[in-house]
């Protein structure tokens, strides 16, 4: 485990602690893990009490996920340990932001993702182009998916470059 890794432990305990105090609860630390890919900061795993990052952000972004993406993450535990299943982002989330951790409650992050977006697929229909990611690329391979344009409603072909 790396120090950036072990700053995010602390936070996450630290926000715990916090949200014990004001909430007046006995919350345990969740299970904290750096195994989340793609251009997703984090998630919390409600059922199994756990919060995910991705490393990668984490390097890049160090102060904005120390201090805006761990409250989020806990946020969604709390909520959910208090509240049950609401809206991820709803009247409940926002007021453990706001209250318990003072954090103004943004919904997703602005971190240039550059570095973890995948190779991507040129897609067309008769108006627009898409790039899709190889995730639905090899689905519409498989047959399992089709995609269809936003406005013309046309199923979008493979265009190689």
């Amino acid at each position: 485990m790396n120090s950036l890794q072990q700053q995010v432990i602390e936070r996450v305990e630290h926000a715990i602690k916090t949200a014990n105090q004001r909430l007046n609860k006995r919350l345990k630390m969740p299970t904290v893990t750096f195994t989340q890919r793609g251009k997703i900061a984090g998630s919390a795993r409600l059922q199994s009490w756990e919060v995910r990052f991705n490393p990668i952000l984490l390097k890049e972004n160090t102060d904005a996920f120390l201090n805006e993406v761990v409250p989020h993450e806990v946020a969604h535990l709390i909520v959910f340990k208090l509240f049950g299943r609401v809206k991820p982002h709803g009247r409940e989330w926002q007021l453990i932001m706001r209250e318990v951790f003072q954090v103004a409650p943004r919904t997703t992050h602005s971190f240039d993702v550059s570095s973890v977006t995948g190779d991507t697929y040129l897609y067309k229909c008769s108006c627009s182009e898409y790039p899709l990611t190889i995730r639905r690329h090899n689905r519409i391979l498989r047959g399992q998916a089709t995609y269809q344009c936003r406005r013309c409603r046309e199923v979008l072909v493979y265009s190689p470059q």
